[in-house]
């Protein structure tokens, strides 16, 4: 059995190596994992944030983006409860 919420860390990354952590974590979700949680950071991870926007929001695994709690994080959701 998957894990239903993943966080995938990103801080320290560029954007072109946050897509390919982002790619690996989006191909491993199994069936069970219905929200990928990607920790990018506030001063710095504005990029990251822009670009998960950018290069995700019409991929076919995931439904919708929403932001986090904080500023520095911004959840993919793969399936709804």
């Amino acid at each position: 059995m998957g894990n239903p919420i993943i966080t995938v860390d990103l801080h320290g990354l560029y954007t072109d190596e946050a897509i390919k952590v982002i790619d690996r974590t989006l191909k491993n979700a199994d069936e069970t994992t219905y929200q990928i949680k990607l920790v990018h950071g506030y001063n710095r991870g504005t990029s990251i944030k822009n670009m998960i926007t950018d290069e995700y929001k019409y991929h076919p695994k995931v439904k919708r983006i929403q932001p986090g709690d904080n500023l520095g994080v911004t959840i993919l959701i793969l399936r709804e409860l």
